[in-house]
């Protein structure tokens, strides 16, 4: 029996795996007119290269302080350092995180989807394995249908939007080379508010209530923080801000509303104006009207890296304490990464796009039954 051949692409951000490798990551960020708009072209490159020099020693002793993979590679098998057989003290924890996610996210469809051939892939954005890299080697695998799944809930051009135009660019380059994709292509556009990403999300705030006395969780505050956008993004009809929302109250629905909560933003990149309250000013407010127990909550980050490791967990309190703001405790949820309920989101969303595609299914039942028959046999004997 022939099954289709089912490619699943999880796109995410991708982090430098070397101090080296930091320098052309941070390029490859600011060269990107969906993140930050300064028209393109020789102006923007050479501006990203300026900045991508006079920053990536600083950005990389970060990553060296929340390594990834500090007793060898955990990444992909397109990972220099894997390739090298080097164990990296920089290494972004993007990177091991979310091969453990296509890993575990490829097993759960083998098992959910046996009428398909099932192979889930890995693009990332700003790092290895780019996505130019991928679609040559769905290419050589015969894929038939392909999901495109990002592994960012909230739609944004920044993100998810700079990820499909990023693919969409390389399939027409693709093309004119002469090995144009054959694949059915579809596109998860966003998730956030699918129930078991939710849950996930909820689970996780159970899991960090739990590090506060009975008597500390009457007076915590959550904070839902997550990546901010350029305002410009925002009044163009971005709908990432609206979907935080969103799934902010549609968790605090299923916390029956019983804590305080709050909304921000972080990580802020360049000259613009960008969505507030920002994390750090709004902790800093609350802190000075007298509230001193803290839950951050990572809402729009679904794999642990620099944003939530090292802004929340490391330069948050390092901030409040060298500017004189004194706090009782501050404690950051831990990223959903392999969190069984999100990898059900996931799965959901791929069998919802694929649910049209014919499949010969009593062909398989007839395969499964032989199978399973031969099993038998073999027992017996």
């Amino acid at each position: 029996m022939h099954k289709p051949k089912l490619g699943v692409v999880v796109t995410n951000l991708g982090g430098p795996t070397s101090e080296e490798a930091t320098k052309e990551f941070l390029y490859n960020l600011f060269r990107d007119e969906d993140i930050i708009k300064l028209g393109g072209g020789r102006f923007q490159t050479g501006l990203a290269s300026v900045i991508s020099k006079l920053r990536y020693k600083k950005i990389a002793e970060k990553y060296r302080e929340i390594n990834g993979c500090p007793k060898g590679c955990m990444g992909s098998k397109y990972c220099l350092n894997r390739a090298n057989k080097v164990v990296s003290d920089c290494c972004s924890p993007i990177n091991p995180l979310t091969e453990l996610q296509r890993r575990t996210l490829e097993k759960s469809l083998k098992e959910e989807l046996p009428e398909f051939d099932v192979k889930v892939y890995t693009a990332m954005r700003y790092w290895r394995p780019f996505a130019w890299q991928v679609m040559d080697e769905m290419i050589e695998d015969g894929i038939e249908h392909a999901v495109l799944l990002p592994l960012y809930p909230h739609f944004s051009w920044t993100t998810t939007g700079s990820s499909l135009r990023d693919w969409e660019d390389i399939s027409k380059d693709f093309t004119k080379q002469g090995k144009e994709p054959k694949w059915q292509e579809y596109a998860v556009k966003s998730y956030h508010l699918s129930q078991p990403f939710l849950e996930a999300v909820n689970e996780r705030i159970d899991e960090a209530m739990a590090r506060f006395t009975e008597e500390e969780k009457a007076k915590v505050h959550i904070i839902f923080t997550a990546h901010g956008t350029p305002l410009l993004e925002v009044e163009s009809g971005d709908p990432y801000t609206d979907q935080i929302v969103d799934s902010v109250e549609a968790i605090m629905d299923m916390r029956d509303r019983r804590e305080n909560y709050w909304v921000s933003y972080q990580s802020r990149v360049g000259p613009q104006k960008w969505t507030q309250p920002n994390t750090e000013d709004l902790v800093k407010r609350l802190i000075e009207y007298g509230v001193k127990h803290f839950l951050m909550v990572p809402v729009a980050f679904v794999t642990d890296h620099i944003e939530t490791l090292h802004e929340l967990g490391i330069e948050l309190p390092e901030e409040l304490e060298e500017d004189g703001y004194h706090y009782d405790k501050l404690e950051v949820t831990g990223g959903l990464n392999d969190h069984p309920k999100y990898i059900r989101a996931l799965v959901d969303e791929v069998k919802f796009r694929i649910e049209h595609v014919k499949v010969d299914k009593n062909a398989l039942e007839t395969e499964q039954n032989g199978a399973a028959s031969g099993e038998e046999a073999a027992t017996t004997v």
